[in-house]
């Protein structure tokens, strides 16, 4: 064979392993490199974590009721009382002496009254006595008058009768008075009794208000002030001085806050893991007890019913978790983190949350060509908001392409998500790289490295 045909033959070969490379190079150009997962049946739940503190679900600060100098206190921060127990005495000299004063007074009113009492009880007794001898000389004036018109007795006889009968209804007029007066005086001074009680109960109060005693058992929590200390009573806008903090730390709840968006998923009496800070490695286990109604902004920490003004800043709901057996070493304002178990699903369809992504309509039609193109560059109204339409879905490996699926979600996992239609078991899905989903065609070619993946498992 001469050099001329090794040549052809030779140049042949090359143009083809050109032409063969050049083909698998153009496959490859537009070819992008996903990370996929599987569809897979799991158990899953829902979890709000939310951050707070421990607090006692009974608690109470115990302000000044007086203005006065705290001469002792019986007790000091972390000890244990009981209902009823004397915790703190403010100066009392005057309350007492104010006590003593209306206690004299309720005496001499008591006896004034007493008194007032059997003067009324002589006046009643006197006009019986004068309405009995009114009527005896009303009887001898009558017979007299019968006498004198019979000329039987003599005419100083009957006018002595007569007058005898004027003096005793004089005298039975005056009984009627005197029952008057007396039930006044009586009456008056009843109301100086009460009056003077009623004195003597506000001189008690003000001299009780200057003892402090434990609403409850409880542990005092805080304590702020000192014996010789002069405390304060508060007025309006100016909150007085707190002696001490009472806390029932039989009861312990998480008081946290969860953040608007999940809010409407958290109930009564879901369960809830709760951490603490002071004591690590250590899960709690407990139960949301109460949610509040009213939210709260977060950068002031103000409800919003208590701001005139609207505001766009993000808010928090309060939430209590009441830990069903709590340590004992606990103390209130101990930073507090709860996870608090929303929903519950076995055995479901799930996938990673990462491969969740939303995509227009319009960006899933296929293109149109030639003379449609044009009558496509004008759609309606309608048209384009429907274009516009958000679809939320994943992407499916078929046939080495990336294929778009709407799916149905349910609850949210810490990592995965529920999914109620769309995908079946097993479906091989697109869940990386998150700038892979972003730009992600319908139908693009795709090949699968799944090394990054691996290396972050590891």
């Amino acid at each position: 064979m001469s050099w001329k045909k090794i040549a052809i033959i030779a140049g042949g070969v090359v143009l083809l392993g050109s032409v063969a490379g050049i083909t698998v190079y153009e496959s490859r150009k537009n070819v992008v490199a996903v990370q996929s997962g599987r569809v897979v049946r799991e158990d899953l739940a829902s979890v709000v974590t939310a951050s707070g503190e421990v607090n006692p679900q009974t608690y109470v600060n115990i302000g000044a009721n007086a203005f006065g100098k705290i001469t002792h206190l019986y007790v000091k921060e972390g000890d244990r009382v009981k209902k009823g127990q004397l915790l703190a005495q403010i100066e009392n000299v005057q309350p007492a002496s104010d006590v003593a004063a209306m206690k004299a007074s309720l005496d001499a009113a008591t006896g004034d009254a007493a008194a007032a009492d059997a003067a009324y009880n002589t006046a009643v007794a006197d006009l019986a006595r004068a309405k009995a001898d009114a009527a005896q000389k009303k009887l001898d004036y009558e017979r007299a008058q019968g006498l004198f018109h019979d000329q039987l007795i003599a005419k100083q006889d009957f006018d002595a009768r007569e007058a005898a009968w004027e003096a005793s209804a004089s005298g039975l007029e005056q009984a009627q008075a005197r029952i008057v007066q007396t039930k006044a005086q009586r009456e008056a001074s009843h109301q100086r009794v009460k009056q003077a009680a009623a004195s003597l109960t506000h001189a008690s109060d003000v001299l009780e208000k200057t003892v402090y005693t434990a609403p409850f058992d409880g542990t005092i929590s805080n304590l702020p002030v000192r014996e010789g200390e002069t405390v304060v009573i508060g007025i309006q806008n100016q909150p007085g001085s707190t002696l001490m903090t009472l806390a029932n730390m039989s009861v312990i709840t998480a008081e946290v806050k969860v953040d608007e968006t999940d809010i409407v998923n958290v109930k009564l009496g879901q369960p809830a893991d709760v951490t603490i800070d002071a004591i690590p490695n250590k899960i709690f286990k407990g139960h949301v007890s109460e949610i509040g109604e009213n939210a709260i902004v977060r950068s002031t920490g103000v409800a919003t019913s208590q701001t005139l003004a609207s505001s766009q800043e993000a808010k928090d709901f309060k939430v209590k978790v009441t830990l069903d057996d709590p340590p004992q070493n606990l103390r209130p304002g101990l930073s507090t983190t709860a996870k608090i178990t929303t929903a519950t699903r076995s055995s479901v369809l799930a996938i990673p949350i990462q491969a969740l992504t939303i995509r227009q309509r319009a960006d899933l039609q296929p293109k149109a060509k030639g003379k449609g193109a044009v009558e496509a560059a004008a759609p309606s109204a309608m048209q384009a908001k429907k274009d516009k339409e958000e679809i939320q879905g994943v992407f499916v490996i078929r046939d080495k392409k990336a294929v778009f699926v709407p799916v149905e979600t349910g609850i949210t996992g810490t990592t995965d998500i529920e999914v109620t239609g769309g995908l079946q078991q097993g479906d091989e899905i697109v869940v990386g790289s998150y700038k892979v989903l972003r730009t992600l065609k319908n139908e693009a070619p795709v090949k699968i490295d799944n090394t990054v993946k691996k290396q972050e498992e590891s």
